[in-house]
């Protein structure tokens, strides 16, 4: 009965909230009145963007209250208001987004009334015939369980006039995955030219000069077998290098120790090579099946770029990685105390690692004002 009074309560506020954005709304409608005949007139047309920021603002604000109702996210798909003045009056008027919010905002304001004054007559029956009233209680209530449908009735007719269109959406979706495939395709050049140039300036090399020394140790071992063997000798100590290096472009490739301990255990190694103390913390990502290959390689890397950003240029003593399996794939968070203000553009890794995640249908988000702390959080969907 307790849960019941309160739930109506919460539904009444839902609905007084809602009741107050109707309000709004009539204000805004005669303010979009005002904007379409000064646009008209030519005198206000730099107005008109801006109206129509406000009401995304507002029509965002009912968006967020509806899910927090709900439970369930109400999308939204806007075109961007940018370029010169005629460009972003042009692009405000066009975008059927704005149309939606407008027919949104005109029904809000009928129902959102006509639901908050239901709310009211219903509290007062209840009062009246069910004695909701403190102390005074003898019965579960009938009646209150009925604000709380009248604040999903608003809920629903809110979701539906604001949800995007499928193919708005759809078109949207496009947009972003055109986006990420182009930077997956930059990602994959910039990474076949850091292997080319490894090659070029590190394995290649160093086989060359190996064949020289074992060229010249060939014409020398006849008639200057001392001078053959320091030949062979720096030819062996070549050939050593050589497979340095080419154990160095195999790892950026896909490091084996993916393959022999995992994503925790790599991590943990990567933590323990780096030269500052860094906590790992594991939340069932080691549990069951492994995570695909290329989603363990996109994790790792990104960790590898947060502990070196941290050690090298954000002045932290420590940092702290976790890990956690979810069930729709891999989420991982990288923090740290130092300097903050790490920057895509200053060269720290980080557009590498948007990339790489975005190649996946991933998400990274960077939190990095100055003065600390920088956090990094990265979702990489995947089938466990």
């Amino acid at each position: 009965m307790g849960e019941t009074v309160r739930r109506a309560g919460r539904a009444t506020e839902q609905l007084a909230v809602g009741a107050g954005l109707a309000i709004l709304s009539y204000l805004f409608v005669a303010l979009v009145l005002f904007t379409a005949v000064v646009t008209l007139l030519v005198v206000g047309a730099g107005v008109l963007p801006e109206t129509v920021l406000l009401l995304r603002r507002i029509a965002g604000f009912k968006r967020r209250r509806v899910a927090a109702w709900t439970g369930r996210v109400v999308p939204e798909a806007y075109v961007a208001l940018e370029g010169p003045l005629g460009t972003r009056v042009r692009l405000g008027v066009s975008d059927p987004g704005t149309w939606r919010d407008l027919r949104w905002l005109v029904a809000h304001f009928v129902y959102g009334w006509v639901l908050f004054y239901a709310s009211l007559l219903v509290w007062a029956l209840a009062v009246v015939v069910d004695g909701v009233w403190a102390g005074v209680v003898r019965r579960p209530p009938v009646l209150l369980p009925l604000v709380g449908r009248l604040a999903e009735l608003d809920a629903t007719w809110s979701s539906a006039l604001l949800a995007p269109a499928p193919g708005v959406e759809l078109s949207g979706r496009i947009e972003e995955l055109t986006v990420s495939r182009a930077g997956a395709v930059a990602a994959h050049g910039a990474e076949l030219r850091r292997i080319e140039r490894d090659l070029h300036d590190g394995a290649q090399a160093r086989l060359v000069s190996l064949s020289m020394r074992i060229g010249l140790a060939k014409r020398a071992y006849g008639h200057d077998p001392d001078a053959a063997r320091k030949l062979m000798d720096d030819a062996q100590d070549q050939a050593e290098e050589a497979l340095a290096e080419l154990r160095h472009v195999v790892r950026g490739i896909h490091p084996p120790i993916l393959t022999d301990r995992g994503l925790v255990g790599a991590v943990r190694a990567l933590a323990a090579g780096s030269g500052i103390d860094v906590e790992v913390r594991d939340d069932g990502v080691e549990d069951g099946s492994r995570a695909p290959a290329a989603v363990e390689a996109a994790a790792y890397f990104v960790v590898a770029e947060a502990i070196t950003n941290a050690a090298k240029h954000s002045g932290a003593a420590g940092a702290r990685v976790e890990l956690a399996r979810t069930a729709h794939g891999l989420a991982l968070r990288a923090r740290d105390e130092g300097r903050g203000g790490a920057d895509e553009a200053g060269g720290s890794g980080l557009l590498g690692m948007r990339r790489r995640v975005a190649a996946l249908d991933g998400t990274l988000k960077v939190s990095s004002p100055a003065g600390g702390p920088t956090v990094i959080e990265v979702e990489l969907p995947c089938v466990w």
